[in-house]
């Protein structure tokens, strides 16, 4: 019995081990052929037969990228967007799930505001008008408009206010006693308590601002304004030859439209990749506890 059990449990480990390897290749498929895409040759990326590894190495997507000013001006939006907009939504996030986090007795209008708060999360009243509000209040071309479009993620509040509730009490109490205030409780008790959470928080936050297009479309006159995931998106290589050099001719002859804009997309990836592995040790703690209501 002990021997059959063994080699269940064997074969069962096993079983995990080769299926969480086939996720995890799928995952790194996609990044992978990305990159071999990118450093292919113009001919290899045109026919399809970039796979599982580059075909005719070639860095001339990378060579006419570090001319593409528009690229960079992107990716110096999206990086102001991503961090100032991050800022913003933690800190709100941060403020607005404490009191949510008491029961209706300590704060009378909590019950109201959830609601309130899951209504905007589940119906909404469109592009247009939406569009329109935006507009009527100047932020068109803004800064501001790409922020506090994300500035208020629900599920993240939901989340925050479970990690809330979860901390004890008495630590909030025992401040109270000692004479602090509400800030004082909320900033040098709480925030301090819920690092995980807010590692979490971050993380989320940041890859949905950084990844997010559709807004920045909407809220953009014309490509100068564009975060780099709209101009990826938008992007359409156009090649004018009659002012061109021999010299030039010759390197956009090597160019291929489809290992450009992987190149472009690989290049918009790295920021996250590179960010996410001082989070991933808070991730798993902080996404269980903000999910864990008591």
């Amino acid at each position: 019995m002990i021997q059959s059990k063994s080699l269940g449990s064997k074969v069962f480990n096993a079983f995990n081990i080769i299926l969480m390897s086939l996720l995890s290749l799928s995952c790194l498929y996609p990044l992978w052929y990305t990159l071999c895409l990118s450093v292919s040759d113009k001919a290899a990326a045109n026919s399809g037969k970039v796979s599982f590894y580059p075909v005719g190495f070639s860095l001339a997507s990378y060579q006419q990228i570090m001319g593409d000013t528009q690229f960079f001006r992107s990716f110096l939006i999206s990086a102001e967007r991503t961090i100032f907009g991050t800022i913003f939504t933690i800190v709100v996030l941060a403020i607005f799930a404490y009191p949510l986090s008491k029961s209706a007795n300590e704060y009378h209008p909590k019950n109201v505001i959830m609601w309130i708060v899951i209504f905007c999360m589940l119906f909404n009243g469109g592009t247009i008008p939406w569009y329109i509000t935006m507009v009527n209040y100047g932020m068109i071309d803004s800064m501001i408009g790409l922020i506090l479009c994300g500035g208020l993620p629900v599920f993240n509040l939901i989340l925050l206010i479970n990690f809330y509730r979860s901390l004890p009490k008495e630590l909030m109490e025992a401040a109270e006693i000692d004479g602090a205030g509400v800030w004082t409780v909320l900033f040098r008790i709480v925030v301090p308590c819920a690092i995980p959470i807010f590692a979490t928080l971050i993380l989320f936050t940041s890859v949905g601002y950084w990844n997010e297009y559709f807004q920045g479309l909407v809220l953009s006159s014309g490509e100068q304004h564009y975060p780099l995931q709209t101009y990826i998106k938008q992007m359409v290589v156009n090649i004018q030859t009659t002012n061109l050099s021999m010299d030039q001719i010759e390197k956009m002859d090597k160019l291929s439209n489809q290992s450009l804009d992987a190149a472009k997309v690989f290049i918009a990836m790295i920021p996250m990749l590179v960010v996410y592995p001082f989070l991933q040790k808070y991730f798993i703690n902080g996404i269980m506890l903000g999910a864990v209501k008591e």
